[in-house]
């Protein structure tokens, strides 16, 4: 073989190792792009679960608050009725 086509082999061989080394990193970049979007789509759904409970939460209080607000409410027409009927007497 002459010189020439030995340098031309290796000139190729060496492309094509770069081309496949250029791959593998392309395709090892979009596999990380892929995971790091996965992650942030599962924070995502975590944050709209725990907004979720925390509405549950506030949802409940205001239940329990006004559950204690009627039994005031009922409290204080028992006591005005025992006063009309004091003052009746």
């Amino acid at each position: 073989m002459s010189t020439l086509a030995v340098i031309a082999i290796v000139v190729v061989v060496l492309i094509v190792i770069a081309l496949l080394i250029s791959a593998a990193r392309r395709s090892s970049r979009r596999k990380e792009l892929g995971q790091v979007q996965a992650k942030a789509q599962h924070d995502d759904v975590d944050h709209h679960r725990e907004r979720a409970d925390e509405s549950r939460t506030e949802a409940a209080i205001a239940e329990e608050r006004a559950k204690r607000a009627k039994v005031e409410a009922e409290l204080n027409e028992e006591r005005a009725n025992a006063r009309e009927q004091e003052l009746r007497e």
